[in-house]
């Protein structure tokens, strides 16, 4: 793990993003700061970002579970969804 400084962070942060993808790398930001953890997003962490609300996760997990178990609705015509829904 490395420790280093928000100034450290801003001048050489090609280099430590680098680093990230090998160890932890911990911005500190002063003593009355908290200090931030750097660390690369991975595939099954990006709904996390665009959704950071629970419901809506469990929702869009929900939805995936539906379609591999076949729970699906098919829309003929697009312009007249309502027969097929209803």
């Amino acid at each position: 793990m490395k420790i280093i400084s928000s100034r450290e962070f801003r001048e050489n942060q090609k280099n430590y993003f680098e680093l990230a993808e090998k160890e932890r790398v911990v911005v500190h930001r002063g003593s009355k700061r908290r200090p931030f953890l750097l660390v690369p997003i991975s595939e099954t962490m990006e709904n996390e970002i665009y959704f950071s609300d629970s419901k809506i996760l469990e929702s869009i997990e929900k939805g995936k579970i539906d379609v591999l178990n076949g729970k699906t609705t098919t829309i003929v015509d697009a312009t007249n969804i309502w027969p097929d829904i209803l």
